[in-house]
């Protein structure tokens, strides 16, 4: 059974850091790819970044290039989301995901594309 579990949220003022956290377990690293998304109240669950387990590839949103950066420990299982200059509209739930791909391709950051989520860890940005 894989679980994710996230951790490192919290309330930050605007301009400021956070570093979430997500530990894996259950599963045989391998082709995996692992992502970051994010939903706020109302809105649609958004990808934020994603990294393939094999060869370390990322891909970001454009509302976070330049800010986030996603990161993994192989021998952890864990990933990790830097985020700096935080502003009031990253404020959400952000949630680690996971999938096993059936060959190597780039990782979505599409939602749909992940068969395993974690419970969330909320960030909230004030101005």
């Amino acid at each position: 059974q894989v679980q994710l579990v996230e951790s490192g949220g919290g309330s930050v003022q605007a301009g400021g850091s956070l570093r979430l956290s997500c530990a894996a377990s259950g599963y045989t690293s391998g082709r995996n790819c692992m992502a970051w998304f994010r939903q706020a109240p109302g809105k649609e669950r958004e990808g934020v970044a994603s990294i393939s387990a094999a060869a370390g590839r990322t891909i970001y949103a454009d509302s976070v290039k330049g800010r986030f950066t996603i990161s993994q420990d192989n021998v952890k299982k864990s990933v990790y989301l830097e985020m700096n200059s935080l502003k009031p509209e990253d404020t959400a739930m952000y949630y680690c995901a996971t999938v096993t791909l059936a060959y190597n391709r780039p990782c979505s950051i599409s939602p749909g594309a992940y068969s395993y989520w974690g419970q969330g860890t909320q960030v909230t940005v004030s101005s």
